[in-house]
């Protein structure tokens, strides 16, 4: 469906358009599901079923990353408390921030890609929230309701960069291309009862190594809307990385490190897995 979401008449054409439109497209595309879902099961193999523009076999769809062009993208450092812990550092008590860019992002099976120039590029498993609306001083009590919903992010580290080269280059570190894998979908925020209670884990090559829970979060999604806006005028698409339990590479011993062939996969409970195959770039 295409159109005016604004009018009713059809859901905007990519994420960032669909969550500018509001509550509108929201029910467009809900009545659109509606619409799938009454189909009796023995005929969704029906013509008309697969030729309504609204369904496709799952082998003609290439899924994309929630978004492609978030106007910003804000991630927390230390935000779980054995995190910081294992990085030698203390919990923090106000948000630590920085930013990556929409060079970063990927989507589910997209590579990542491993710069020549560093050789310590660690995987970190985060929640991710995006905003559904934009504002300003936002009270933490109202948060919750400027959030669109929730996706799985990869915060893809060259930990040289970040810690040793140059002065300590957070930003840098973070900011290569590919370095910020997000999906499978955009999960609304109806769907997830608590986001401060999803188990969330990182594997690599199969091997589980980060297993804890968003309940270890030092700052809540309502405490980090409250503070981002008090700072910028947040927008609708803007994606906030929400910071890693404890098991990264470089705090290892001895440390792991990805490398040319490694396949991570950062799950949720109720959010999916979202999968990245790394090559050497």
């Amino acid at each position: 469906m295409q159109g005016d979401a604004s009018e009713g008449k059809g859901i905007p054409g990519t994420m960032e358009a669909f969550l500018s439109a509001g509550a509108p497209a929201l029910a467009v595309a809900r009545e659109a599901i509606a619409f799938m879902d009454a189909f009796p099961d023995d005929l969704k193999d029906d013509a008309v079923y697969r030729n309504s523009g609204l369904s496709y076999a799952r082998d003609a769809v290439k899924i994309k990353a929630p978004l492609s062009n978030p106007p910003k993208i804000i991630c927390l450092g230390l935000n779980y408390r054995d995190h910081a812990a294992e990085s030698g550092q203390e919990v923090p008590t106000e948000p630590i921030l920085f930013a990556k860019y929409n060079n970063s992002i990927v989507g589910p099976d997209e590579t990542i890609l491993l710069p020549p120039t560093s050789q310590e590029v660690d995987y970190e498993a985060e929640l991710v929230f995006v905003m559904g609306r934009g504002g300003k001083n936002i009270p933490e009590s109202q948060a919750m309701d400027y959030v669109a919903g929730y996706t799985c992010g990869h915060d893809v580290s060259a930990r040289d960069y970040q810690l040793k080269r140059g002065g300590n280059q957070w930003m840098v570190g973070k900011a290569f291309d590919t370095f910020a894998p997000i999906g499978p979908a955009l999960v609304t925020r109806d769907e997830v009862p608590d986001p401060h209670a999803l188990p969330i884990r990182c594997l690599v090559n199969g091997e589980t190594l980060q297993n804890s829970n968003t309940s270890q979060m030092v700052f809540t999604v309502p405490q980090t809307v409250a503070y981002l806006s008090h700072v910028m005028t947040l927008e609708p698409g803007d994606v906030i990385f929400t910071g890693t339990p404890p098991g990264v590479g470089f705090a290892r011993k001895p440390p792991i490190f990805l490398k040319d062939g490694d396949v991570v996969e950062i799950q949720i409970d109720g959010l999916g897995s979202l999968r990245n195959p790394c090559r050497a770039g």
